[in-house]
């Protein structure tokens, strides 16, 4: 059977992608997780790292790493699974939008970082933060009009939602505004039964970061 290295459910965003990206694949797996208090899983956690070695998925004899391999891998494993478009112009767009945040978004990461078991409402979100907001729920619009949701890619989820369900995490932590069809978008990922078994896993995570846990 596969193994899928992650680590902590509650704070880890590129762990939730990959581990997102093997159930949607339909990947048989088992998990393997770092604790939180491993200096290279802290270092990542609170970007003072720029690689990241998690989630790192081994299946048979080959070990892949960075939630774009993974997603690569595991459309070519899977294609039935249609992680990607099969269209091309499609396929093209989902690649760019996961490209993007894949690369991108680092005042939103910094500012809103993951926690799953916390809530914040009324979070003051700053203007670079904001910015990052406004692109993203543009990217999401722009996905409903090109492709009639309710995903990003159209009617299944694909490595688009993957790689934009932690914001969807942290939109909902931080009570961040959105409009209507952005909304209901965080709240059908966030309501998601892959989502759901990752939350209540976090849920149960007895660790705590002090540094990723916001103050008042």
């Amino acid at each position: 059977m596969a193994t899928l290295t992650i680590s902590s459910k509650n704070y880890s965003s590129w762990s939730l992608r990959g581990w997102l990206l093997c159930k949607m694949a339909g990947l048989p797996f088992r998990e393997e997780q770092v604790p939180a208090d491993d200096p290279g899983v802290r270092a990542e956690l609170l970007l003072l790292s720029p690689s990241f070695l998690v989630p790192r998925l081994t299946h048979e004899d080959v070990t892949v790493w960075d939630t774009l391999a993974i997603a690569l891998f595991l459309n070519e494993l899977f294609p039935q699974a249609r992680l990607l478009p099969e269209d091309r112009a499609a396929r093209a767009h989902c690649l760019s939008i996961s490209g993007e945040m894949h690369s991108g978004f680092a005042n939103l990461r910094s500012a809103l970082p993951m926690n799953i078991k916390a809530h914040y409402p009324g979070f003051k979100v700053w203007l670079g933060a904001q910015a990052d907001i406004d692109r993203i729920a543009a990217i999401w619009r722009g996905c409903f009009a090109a492709h009639g949701g309710p995903y990003l890619m159209g009617n299944r989820p694909t490595l688009a939602d993957a790689m934009y369900a932690p914001v969807c995490s942290r939109f909902t932590t931080y009570d961040v505004p959105l409009d209507e069809a952005c909304a209901a978008y965080r709240d059908r990922v966030m309501a998601h039964p892959a989502m759901q078994e990752w939350i209540a896993g976090a849920l149960s995570e007895p660790d705590d970061l002090e540094e990723l846990d916001v103050e008042f």
